[in-house]
C-alpha cells in the first residue's frame, strides 16, 4: 500500500468506496491486499502468533522486524507457560522495538482452540507454529477468516493434512491472501544465485542429486509422564517424537533439503508437476533407542526417483558423535554444484564452469518475511502454500518409504486417506499412538507397517 492513500485527505473516501465494492462481491477479507488499510484502518498490519515456541518466538521477532507499523497483538499457546517463556523471549529479542507488541491479557489464548482466538480477535496476519500435525487446521481456518499467514514447515504430517493444504491454498488465492512458508533457503541469496547458475546450464544436465542432514539431534524429552496430566499433554510436551504431530525428523527437518532437490529438478509447484515420482529406502532406531523417544526413527536413507530417472540419493540421521553434514549436491555432465555454508562445502560448482559465492548475504530467515511483508503491503499475489505442501509430501514419501520397506509412488501418497491425527483435540482425548503398560510405543516395522 502506498503512504500516500493511508495519510492523503482522500483516504476516508477511498476507504468508503473501496467497502462498498468489496462488500458487493463479498470479498471484504481481501480488501487489505488491494488497498493496504489493515483491521486497525491505516497502514499497520496486526500480527497474532499462533504457537510460542522456538521457531515461534523467531518469527515473531523477525515478522516485527520488517519495514511499515507492524504490532504483535495476540498470541496463542496450548500452555501457558510456553505462551508467558515465548512473549518474554521475543521481547528480549526485540530490543528497542518491543513498543511493537501490544498485547493486552485478554489477548493471550490458551488451549485447543486457542488458535480460533486469535484469528477471530482483529489480526490481519497469523503466523503458525504449532506442531506440524495442527498446521492443515489452522491454516485452513486462518484462510476461510480472510488473513493473510506465515507457516512454518513443514505443512502436514500425514496425507490428508497434504490434500487440505493445497485446497486452502486455492482459496487463499481466491480471495487475494499471501501465504509464506519457512522454507529459507529459496530466499538465501547464495542458494538462489547458485539454482538458478545450475538451471541456466552451468553443470550441464543433471544426473544425480544428494541431499544430507546428518546431525547429533534435537531436545531430549522435556516432561517426564509423571510431570502431566494426560498421555494427551505428555505427548503435546514432547511433540518431535511422535509423528501425528512432527512427523517424524525426515519430515520436520530434512524437509529442506529435500526440497532444494526438487528446486534444482525444476519442480512446478502452481501445477504439482516435477517432483519424485517414487521412493523407496530404509531406516530405523540404532541409538535413540530409549522409550522415552517415543516412536521416530534415528535415520533415514531414501532414493528418489523423478519422471526422467534422475535419482536424488537422501539421508538425515539424529546421532552423536557421529561427523555432521547439511548439504545439497547436484551432479551434472558438465559438473557439480555444491551447497552449504559449513565445513569444506560452500557455495560452490566445479567443472567447465567454476563459481564461488563469496559475497556476504542477509539472514534468510528474515528476508523472507521482509519479502511477505512487502507483498502484502504492495497488493502482490504471493503464495508458497503449495510448494510447501509438496516438499512437505517429499519427506513424507520417504518415511512411508522407510516405514514400510516398500516402493512408494508419489501419486498413491498423494491420495492416501490414512491420518495420522487423532479423532478429537482434548486433554482427556486419546492420542492416535498409545504406550503398552511398561511406557513403550509401537515402532514402525519394515516389511509390516502399512503407510497408505
Amino acid at each position: 500500500m502506498s503512504e500516500k492513500i493511508a495519510n492523503s485527505s482522500t483516504r476516508r473516501d477511498f476507504l468508503k468506496a473501496s467497502s462498498a465494492v468489496a462488500a458487493s462481491a463479498g470479498v471484504l477479507s481481501s480488501l487489505s491486499m488491494t488497498s493496504g488499510v489493515f483491521a486497525s484502518g491505516d497502514d499497520t498490519i496486526r500480527v497474532g502468533l499462533i504457537g510460542a515456541g522456538g521457531r515461534g518466538r523467531g518469527a515473531a521477532a523477525q515478522a516485527l522486524s520488517t519495514e511499515g507499523n507492524v504490532k504483535l497483538v495476540a498470541i496463542a499457546d496450548a500452555f501457558r507457560d510456553r505462551l508467558d517463556e515465548g512473549l518474554s523471549e521475543i521481547t528480549k529479542k526485540l530490543g528497542p522495538r518491543a513498543d511493537r507488541i501490544e498485547i493486552d491479557e485478554d489477548q493471550k489464548f490458551v488451549g485447543f482452540d486457542a488458535y480460533q482466538q486469535v484469528i477471530d480477535s482483529g489480526v490481519d496476519l497469523v503466523i503458525l507454529t504449532t506442531p506440524p500435525g495442527f498446521r492443515p487446521i489452522h491454516f485452513e481456518a486462518a484462510v476461510n477468516a480472510g488473513k493473510h499467514v506465515f507457516m512454518e514447515k513443514p505443512v502436514a504430517t500425514d496425507s490428508p493434512g497434504i490434500r487440505k493444504v493445497l485446497e486452502t491454498a486455492k482459496i487463499a488465492k481466491q480471495k487475494n491472501l499471501a501465504v509464506g512458508v519457512g522454507l529459507q533457503r529459496h530466499h538465501q541469496q547464495p542458494y538462489m544465485e547458485e539454482v538458478d547458475k545450475v538451471h541456466n546450464g552451468a553443470i550441464g544436465d543433471i544426473i544425480a542429486l544428494r541431499v544430507y542432514w546428518n546431525g547429533r539431534g534435537v531436545w531430549d524429552p522435556r516432561r517426564t509422564r509423571e510431570q502431566c496430566s494426560s498421555e494427551m499433554e505428555y505427548q503435546m510436551r514432547n511433540w518431535y517424537y511422535y509423528n501425528w504431530l512432527c512427523g517424524d525428523h525426515i519430515v520436520e527437518q530434512h524437509i529442506h533439503n529435500l526440497d532444494v532437490g526438487n528446486w534444482l529438478m525444476k519442480a512446478n509447484a502452481a501445477e504439482g508437476k516435477g517432483y519424485p515420482v517414487s521412493a523407496a529406502g530404509m531406516g530405523g532406531r540404532q541409538v535413540r533407542t530409549d522409550k522415552k523417544y517415543g516412536e521416530i526413527f534415528d535415520h533415514h536413507a531414501v532414493e528418489y526417483i523423478y519422471e526422467d530417472g534422475t535419482r536424488m540419493f537422501s539421508q538425515c540421521r539424529h546421532m552423536p558423535g557421529c561427523p555432521g553434514r547439511v548439504s545439497e549436491h547436484a551432479h551434472g555432465t558438465k559438473g557439480t554444484a555444491d551447497f552449504g555454508a559449513k565445513g569444506r562445502y560452500g557455495y560452490v560448482i566445479s567443472g567447465k564452469n567454476n563459481w564461488r559465492f563469496e559475497e556476504k548475504w542477509k539472514d534468510p530467515y528474515q528476508v523472507e518475511h521482509d519479502n511477505l511483508f512487502a507483498a502484502i503491503r504492495s497488493g502482490t499475489p504471493y503464495s508458497e502454500a503449495e510448494n510447501g505442501a509438496y516438499a512437505t509430501l517429499t519427506a513424507i514419501i520417504g518415511r512411508m518409504a522407510t516405514y514400510s520397506g516398500k516402493a512408494i509412488k508419489w501419486e498413491d501418497a498423494l491420495n492416501s486417506d490414512l491420518s495420522l491425527m487423532p479423532e478429537r483435540f482434548a486433554w482427556d482425548a486419546a492420542p492416535p499412538s498409545l504406550p503398552n503398560e511398561h511406557g513403550e510405543y509401537a515402532i514402525p516395522h519394515p516389511g509390516l507397517t502399512r503407510v497408505v
